[in-house]
């Protein structure tokens, strides 16, 4: 196969197996389309709107061997694909977490632990201004962590104790991917924008060029995602007035 097609086919490999059991009868992900697709929407244009910035000023690139070639802008269709792709799988997976362990819903422990990452991120963002991959995603972790606790009554729905235990799952086939993105590579980093520390420095290839950032990038854009989908869920099932 053409390496043009890399990117493309990473992405592709990544959605057939959530696609396939989107039909499962316990999960029943099919049914939830309705509030899923939707709610990709609004962080998929905000990471598409990024990303845009970001290219344009260098932080990151991406290897023309690796892509169709096919454009929006400066960002290639496969990076467009990819807030749509990569949060439905990951969505898919917090849903079969909170379909076979509902209780998990009923904790507070996420509560108190989400905040500490907020303030944690606020710090970062503060000491790592100029470097721009890692200032902004500290940065948007932050406000958007904000958000979910000044706003509690919009995020209805959103449980922190289930999306924290979940992204630990998550971030599991997250890193595979962005190993392959990175260490093929796909994707190029400026590392002087960002800490320039690898994760998994000491894996052997693919997995040993994933930058520390993309962590964090992943959790903003996963907890986007399960946030919004869970506020248009939790609507849904709201007792009508009367």
């Amino acid at each position: 196969m053409h390496s043009h097609y890399t990117y493309l086919l990473i992405l592709l490999g990544s959605i057939a197996g959530p696609l396939l059991l989107s039909f499962d009868k316990k999960v029943a992900y099919y049914k939830k389309w309705k509030y899923l697709f939707p709610a990709l929407l609004l962080p998929a244009l905000f990471f598409i709107v990024w990303d845009e910035l970001k290219t344009k000023a260098g932080v990151w690139s991406f290897s023309d061997a690796h892509i169709t070639g096919m454009k929006l802008s400066t960002l290639p269709l496969e990076e467009l694909l990819f807030f749509f792709i990569v949060p439905y799988c990951c969505v898919f997976i917090y849903e079969c977490i909170v379909c076979y362990f509902p209780s998990i819903k009923q904790k507070s422990w996420g509560k108190p632990v989400l905040l500490l990452m907020g303030v944690l991120f606020l710090v970062a963002a503060v000491f790592t201004y100029g470097k721009a991959y890692t200032y902004y995603t500290s940065l948007f972790n932050a406000l958007f962590i904000g958000a979910l606790f000044v706003f509690p009554k919009w995020f209805k729905g959103f449980n922190a104790s289930a999306f924290l235990l979940s992204y630990l799952i998550v971030v599991i086939p997250f890193l595979l991917v962005n190993g392959l993105l990175t260490g093929i590579p796909v994707v190029l980093y400026n590392d002087a924008e960002n800490l320039g520390i690898r994760i998994f420095s000491f894996l052997p290839w693919p997995m040993n060029n994933i930058p520390v950032e993309d962590i964090f990038y992943g959790m903003l854009l996963i907890l986007m995602n399960v946030a919004f989908f869970e506020r248009l869920r939790s609507k849904d099932v709201e007792p009508q007035s009367h």
